[in-house]
C-alpha cells in the first residue's frame, strides 16, 4: 500500500518555485500565446507522445534483439537512498509474520506497509500531472488541463492521472547516448548556465554521440537515455558496502546538481519526435547553479517536453550494463503502474538486445 506524504513535499515545492521566479505568484502565459493545447492528438488526449507508437515501430524495435541479453534498468528502493528535498521512503513489515497461522499446514504470511512520495524516489516516471506552468488563468498542465479544474483534487489528478499513459505503455527502440565516452570521463555538475560547460549536453553533443556510436539517427517513436556517470554515486551493486558517513557524503554529492541534457538537446529530440527521455540522474536535464542548465531558466527541459509536448521522463536509471555491453540500440519495454490519478510511477524498465 502506498500512502503519499504531501505536506512536506508541498512546502518544498512552494519554496523552490518561489526561489526560481522571485515570486511564487508570477505568471507565464506562453502555453496560451504559443498554443500548447490542444495537442496534435486532440483536446481529449491524456497520453501524449506515446501515441506515436505504431505496430510497425514495435516490430522494427523487436529486431534489435540479437544477443538474447536482458538488462533491468531500475535502481533499488531503499530508505537511505538519495531523494530530492524532504522526500523519503519508509517500509515496515509489521509482525514478522504479519499474519497466520492458517490450516493444518500452518501457513503464515508477511505484508509491508509503505509510506513514500513517488517523485524522486528510486527509478521513477514523470507523468502528465507532475509538471505544469503557472499562468494568469491558473496552473496549466498537459493538453490544457489545470489544477483548478473540478476533476483534479488532492485525491487524484483526474485526466492528468498516470493510468492513461500506463494503459498505452512504452515499447520502442531504446537509444543509449554515452556522454562519458564523449567527454572521456564522468560528467561533472555544471558550473555555469552555458552550452560550453562540459556538464551540459547540447544538440551538437547528441548528434556527435549518435555518429561516434555508429547507430541510426534518432527518430520518431524512439526512447532516448543519457549516461552521465553521475548515477554511479548511487550504484545499486555497491551501495550497501558503504558506511553511514560515506552514504551521507554521496547523497549530498548526488543531490547537489547534475550533468545532463541542455535545452538545445531537448528541443532537438522533440523535433525528432521521440516519446521518452531518461538518464542515470534525478532530473535527466542539466542542473547547475540556481537550478539552471544550458540557460539560466530552471528545469527548462521539463517544461518544454512534458506540459508542452507530452514527452515523458524516466529518472534515476541504472544504465551501467548497457554501457558495459556497448548496447547502444535495444528493444525497450516499460509501463508505469496504473495508479489512478497519480502524478508518476515507480518501476523497473527492461532493455532487450
Amino acid at each position: 500500500m502506498i500512502r503519499l506524504s504531501t505536506i512536506g513535499a508541498a512546502a518544498v515545492a512552494v519554496t523552490v518555485a518561489a526561489s526560481f521566479s522571485g515570486s511564487a505568484w508570477a505568471a507565464n502565459d506562453k502555453p496560451y500565446t504559443e498554443k500548447w493545447a490542444p495537442t496534435e492528438w486532440g483536446k481529449d488526449d491524456k497520453v501524449g507522445a506515446p501515441n506515436r507508437t505504431t505496430p510497425a515501430m514495435v516490430i522494427k524495435a523487436a529486431k534489435l534483439v540479437k544477443r538474447g541479453k536482458v538488462a533491468t534498468l531500475g535502481k533499488i528502493y531503499a530508505g537511505d537512498a538519495p531523494a530530492f528535498g524532504s522526500r523519503g521512503w519508509r517500509m515496515v513489515i509489521p509482525g514478522l509474520p504479519t499474519g497466520g497461522t492458517f490450516g493444518k499446514h500452518e501457513l503464515v504470511y508477511n505484508d509491508e506497509y509503505l509510506s513514500t512520495e513517488i517523485g524522486q524516489i528510486g527509478t521513477q516516471f514523470d507523468g502528465p500531472g507532475h509538471i505544469g506552468v503557472r499562468t494568469s488563468k491558473g496552473d496549466f498542465f498537459y493538453n490544457g488541463h489545470k489544477l483548478e479544474d473540478a476533476d483534479v483534487t488532492s485525491y487524484g489528478m483526474g485526466p492528468l492521472g498516470v493510468e492513461f499513459v500506463a494503459q498505452k505503455g512504452f515499447v520502442c527502440r531504446g537509444v543509449l547516448l554515452d556522454a562519458v565516452a564523449l567527454r572521456g570521463g564522468d560528467l561533472q555538475i555544471p558550473k555555469k548556465a552555458d552550452p560550453s560547460d562540459p556538464g551540459v549536453i547540447t544538440a551538437d553533443d547528441v548528434k556527435a554521440m549518435v555518429k561516434n556510436q555508429g547507430i541510426d539517427p534518432i527518430g520518431e517513436g524512439d526512447c532516448v537515455f543519457l549516461h552521465t556517470g553521475h548515477g554511479n554515486l548511487w550504484h545499486p551493486s555497491k551501495w550497501d558496502t558503504f558506511d553511514a558517513a560515506e552514504k551521507k557524503r554521496r547523497v549530498a554529492a548526488f543531490n547537489a546538481g547534475e550533468p545532463g541534457f541542455g535545452i538545445s538537446a531537448c528541443e532537438y529530440l522533440a523535433e525528432r519526435k521521440i516519446i521518452l527521455t531518461g538518464a542515470d540522474t534525478w532530473a535527466v536535464e542539466a542542473v547547475g547553479p540556481g537550478f539552471g542548465g544550458e540557460r539560466a531558466e530552471p528545469f527548462e527541459c521539463h517544461v518544454q517536453m512534458m506540459p508542452r509536448r507530452g514527452i515523458w521522463n524516466l529518472e534515476n536509471m541504472d544504465l551501467t550494463q548497457l554501457v558495459a555491453d556497448k548496447a547502444y540500440e535495444f528493444l525497450f519495454a516499460w509501463s508505469p503502474l496504473k495508479i489512478k490519478g497519480g502524478t508518476g510511477s515507480p518501476g523497473n524498465p527492461v532493455a532487450m538486445y
